[in-house]
């Protein structure tokens, strides 16, 4: 399948976006729609396009964890969690992000429902059962009860959902949860059924299974990111982390968007903060999160920068304040992202080209180019300050985080603080 083009278009406004993971609960004190629609002028200015929520569904009681419960444990996929607000206050969320500009994609919980989730008693052959005739808790969560797709029921009614948030909210699309633990035959019935409802609507896998890109725009790149967290703790060298990378890109479809991050709500909670994990190469891999061919996800709280691990199960908000350090870094990333065709993901006239040198073991660069436009990335991977010389790059480029223009015809060697990183977008040629 990676030699082949995907057999769908993706909306044209996604090649150049970038995703924003709002966690409800966590956002502010309050916790609900209207604490958080205060922070979209703010994510406005940093670039974000999409905002996708976790899920905003009601949470069941039987088996809850915690004093609040998952929010991927539903108790009813048609209604919302009072907890987050009302009805009118999330239609008039959107209604307010989609008048800045904003795109809306809803977390999609397809493998399991909550344990009292009305369809329990209403629908008990939608479930699984275990041994015992009891409802199935699958991969040990023990507060959710698994959706049996070998009743053609479920994919119906399934289906229904899907169409009733595009219907009654209007979202863009979806964030679908654990994705290949549910039959791929669905998610292509569901999309032709839902599509038709909404043009360009975006689908976002939480997978990393190749042949799920005949439904999904984007899928998750789990290895990457538990193998640059290895690579940063010493236990793999660059070279190594590298070929983690080359497989990402030669084993799906080269028209395939793939989501790289940090953080998100699972890592942060269940496996350490972002700085836990990168330390001080954390900006180092937002950088590359955001250049190199794919989405770029940023997690609630990381523009701050948040460091603590927020409660999965508890009411544990985000220490807001007025200095949020890291709104200019990631405005800056995300604006040109959005503006330069060179860093457009899935675009077969995109040609990305590796800069440093193959034996090199501490420095990764490269070089993204569509027609006359070009981005030039280099990223120091290791703790030590270093020079690195910039061959087979042509022209005058500007780095985007300030400093003089260089002309790597003439100035070819450049200078990386320890874990630093130099984003440079070549100057435009005046026409004679």
């Amino acid at each position: 399948m990676p030699d082949k083009k995907l057999n769908h278009q993706h909306p044209k406004w996604s090649y150049s976006t970038n995703i924003y993971e709002v966690n409800i609960r966590q956002y502010t004190v309050e916790g609900t729609f209207n604490a958080f629609a205060k922070h979209l002028p703010r994510l406005k200015d940093m670039g974000v396009q999409v905002l996708w929520f976790m899920p905003v569904t009601p949470i069941s009681d039987k088996g809850r964890l915690g004093n609040l419960g998952s929010y991927y444990a539903a108790k009813d996929y048609e209604k919302i969690n009072p907890e987050y607000g009302t009805v009118h206050d999330f239609k008039n969320l959107i209604k307010e992000a989609h008048h800045l500009g904003f795109k809306i994609i809803l977390d999609f919980v397809a493998d399991h429902t909550g344990n009292d989730h009305l369809w329990i008693k209403e629908h008990p052959d939608f479930f699984v059962r275990d041994e015992n005739n009891g409802f199935l808790h699958p991969h040990g969560w023990s507060d959710v009860s698994q959706l049996n797709y070998d009743e053609p029921k479920v994919w119906k009614e399934m289906t229904n959902v899907l169409k009733y948030w595009v219907k009654e909210y209007n979202v863009d699309g979806f964030r679908c949860d654990m994705a290949h633990l549910v039959p791929l035959d669905f998610w292509i019935h569901a999309k032709k059924k839902v599509g038709k409802l909404k043009d360009e609507l975006f689908w976002l896998g939480e997978c990393e299974e190749p042949e799920y890109h005949q439904v999904f725009d984007a899928t998750y790149t789990w290895r990457w990111m538990h193998a640059s967290e290895e690579f940063y703790h010493g236990r793999m060298n660059l070279q190594s982390l590298l070929t983690v990378l080359y497989k990402s890109v030669t084993e799906f479809p080269c028209s395939a968007f793939r989501l790289y991050f940090t953080a998100n709500h699972d890592e942060n909670s269940w496996n350490g903060t972002e700085y836990e994990k990168y330390g001080d190469a954390v900006q180092l891999f937002a950088v590359f999160s955001c250049t190199w061919d794919g989405i770029p996800l940023i997690y609630s709280g990381q523009e701050l920068p948040n460091k603590k691990r927020l409660q999965f199960f508890e009411k544990d908000h985000i220490d807001w304040n007025e200095n949020v350090e890291l709104h200019s870094f990631y405005k800056t990333l995300l604006t040109l992202k959005s503006y330069n065709p060179a860093l457009r993901a899935g675009d077969p006239n995109v040609l990305t080209r590796i800069i440093s040198h193959p034996d090199d073991h501490k420095v990764f660069s490269y070089l993204r180019k569509h027609e006359s436009d070009q981005v030039l990335v280099i990223l120091n991977c290791s703790g030590e300050g270093l020079n690195f010389e910039v061959k087979n790059v042509k022209g005058t480029f500007t780095n985007i985080f300030g400093g003089a223009d260089i002309n790597f015809e003439i100035n070819k060697t450049v200078y990386l603080n320890a874990w630093g990183y130099l984003v440079f977008e070549r100057v435009p040629m005046l026409s004679k």
